[in-house]
């Protein structure tokens, strides 16, 4: 099954956009059009169990993504990943390094990390909520738990909006068509050589932060970035600030002075 996605704009590069997971590709409004009209190729994509896209199989989040690269004939792009989607994006550099030229993770999680206190209590009370029927309640959790002190009442609308979609979409699936593990480790991780980006948000959970910092100190060519005004959804906190920055590191790693080394 091919994943649900849009694509605007031409140019000899592309860019990938994969989306939180309490999002779906509808987070990156302030960016996709904005990253296009810069002469760029973009595609956003919901990833299984997200958005328009059906859970109908067991699967890998990454082959999915290799998958539609392969269908729309891309051969090697810039991706960019949010949260989950950062984590994801890791995974394929990983797997299929030779497809990846580039990553900007924005408060990304990391395969094989190991979840803080903070972050094992939400999880708890999220499923306490979802098990009780409480579904509203859950999605005003996420709202409350992931969007930063500048999110303006549309950020928190748009993230109610998408998280409640993947409830819906995610809670009626039996667990054997859930995801499989990627197989990626700490050594896989530190084998990426392409440039990197990772970001974090000073009012974010103290893991993402970690693992931003733990990315740049890891990888050869990585560098850290923290936003002091983000929490844990830049991209719909600041969406304009969000775009100029990306569009910053794309012009560092697929201008002409990127194609020169």
């Amino acid at each position: 099954m091919m994943l649900t996605h849009d694509v605007a704009g031409e140019g000899p590069s592309t860019v990938v956009l994969l989306h939180s997971g309490v999002c779906d590709r509808r987070m990156w409004d302030g960016q996709f059009r904005v990253l296009a009209e810069a002469g760029h190729r973009v595609v956003r994509c919901d990833l299984r169990g997200f958005g328009e896209t059906p859970i109908d199989a067991p699967h890998t989040h990454a082959e999915d993504v290799r998958a539609l690269l392969d269908a729309l004939g891309i051969e090697r792009a810039a991706v960019v990943g949010s949260s989950f989607g950062g984590e994801v994006a890791l995974e394929l550099a990983v797997l299929h390094p030779g497809r990846v030229s580039a990553l900007a993770l924005l408060c990304a999680g990391a395969p094989g990390h190991e979840p803080s206190a903070e972050l094992r209590a939400f999880g708890k009370k999220e499923v306490e909520l979802l098990l009780a029927g409480d579904l509203a309640g859950a999605v005003e959790l996420n709202v409350g738990q992931w969007l930063g002190p500048d999110a303006d009442e549309d950020a928190r609308a748009r993230v109610r909006l998408m998280q409640r979609r993947a409830f819906d979409v995610q809670l009626p699936v039996p667990d054997e068509l859930g995801p499989v593990d990627a197989g990626v480790d700490a050594a896989g991780l530190a084998r990426i050589a392409v440039p990197v980006l990772a970001v974090s948000g000073a009012h974010d959970v103290t893991d993402f932060r970690e693992i931003a910092a733990r990315l740049a100190g890891a990888l050869p060519a990585a560098r850290h970035l923290e936003l002091d005004w983000a929490g844990h959804l830049p991209a719909l906190e600041r969406p304009a600030e969000t775009a100029e920055l990306l569009l910053s590191f794309l012009a560092e790693v697929t201008g002409p002075a990127a194609a020169a080394r």
